[in-house]
């Protein structure tokens, strides 16, 4: 069984990752899904506010891997099915540790473009496009708060996002054919 986390910064191209390998059959769970899961079981609407309080909620409940722990159910069910499993959106070291104890073979996967690019990309999102100065604070945010830096800067594979889609789909190409 092969685990390959997706792990990257916001606006780097790691959704056009994941894509990347659903589009080659391979069973992609995403970690923000969790996140959608938990707000509609606690019968609210899919607002900014409402994901980021039950985000907070369930952290303090079951700590910064808390989202590793929720997806668990899920990769335990897909492994029954598939040889290879792709994670859309790991974040925190903790999340990291508790998926690398659980499973052998654990793989990152960091998507990486410059700030300057990223930024440009998440202002031009059609769903919450955000400014420079609001994509910098989230950038922050996420190393601060979340510890992201730790999975990336740890990460076993590291493609850059910094041109054009076809360059990127090469690249994706050609670490799909090492794994």
């Amino acid at each position: 069984m092969k685990l390959i986390a997706i792990v990257g910064m916001p606006g780097a191209g790691k959704s056009v990752a994941a894509d990347f390998f659903r589009n080659k059959g391979i069973s992609v769970l995403r970690f923000g899904d969790e996140t959608d899961r938990g707000v509609a079981a606690a019968g609210k609407e899919p607002t900014e506010q409402n994901e980021r309080e039950w985000r907070e909620a369930i952290r303090r409940e079951l700590g910064m891997a808390a989202m590793a722990i929720k997806i668990e159910p899920r990769i335990i069910e897909a492994v029954k099915e598939h040889d290879t499993i792709v994670l859309d959106g790991l974040y925190s070291w903790e999340e990291y540790v508790y998926l690398k104890e659980k499973f052998e073979g654990l793989t990152l996967l960091c998507i990486w473009a410059a700030p300057t690019v990223r930024y440009e990309r998440l202002g031009k999102r059609a769903v919450r496009p955000l400014t420079v100065s609001e994509a910098r604070s989230r950038d922050i945010a996420e190393i601060e708060q979340l510890n992201k830096g730790g999975p990336i800067a740890i990460s076993d594979y590291l493609i850059e996002n910094n041109s054009d889609q076809a360059s990127f789909m090469d690249r994706l190409e050609q670490f799909f054919s090492t794994v």
